[in-house]
């Protein structure tokens, strides 16, 4: 169904209303109406678009928080290992026992960080600011 409109236009709009309804895009009734459409679907996705930019914004500045965590973790990690392999000596070859409990406390290492990730557990969650192991 459509309803009859008397609307008033700019006369440089009427002109290139004329100019476009000459060619083979339409009549005028049409190339407004379609117009129209497109211009209140605009209104629309940008209501949504202001939505959705505040999320992004609050997931970004999420994002940048976790990389800092990480990088504040892979870094006390690398100085770790950088410090006990400093002060650590290196075992002898012909220690087969010591290696054998080096690869024993290794393996308990590994089970443990996996159970402590698959039951959500953290370590340092556990612990009080002030607080040392």
């Amino acid at each position: 169904m459509k309803i009859r409109q008397n609307l008033y236009l700019d006369m440089d709009v009427t002109v290139a209303l004329d100019r476009l309804a000459a060619g083979t895009r339409g009549n005028k009734s049409r190339l407004v109406n379609d117009a129209l459409k497109a211009w209140i679907a605009r209104q629309g996705s940008n209501e949504i678009d202001d939505l959705l930019r505040l999320r992004f914004d609050r997931l970004s500045r999420e994002i940048a928080a976790s990389r800092r965590d990480i990088d504040v973790v892979l870094e006390s990690l690398a100085l770790f290992i950088r410090y006990q392999l400093s002060v650590t000596a290196p075992l002898p070859e012909a220690d087969a026992a010591a290696r054998a409990v080096g690869r024993e406390r290794f393996e308990a290492f590994v089970a443990q960080v996996g159970r402590q990730i698959a039951t959500g557990q953290r370590t340092l969650a556990e612990r009080r600011p002030g607080e040392l192991a």
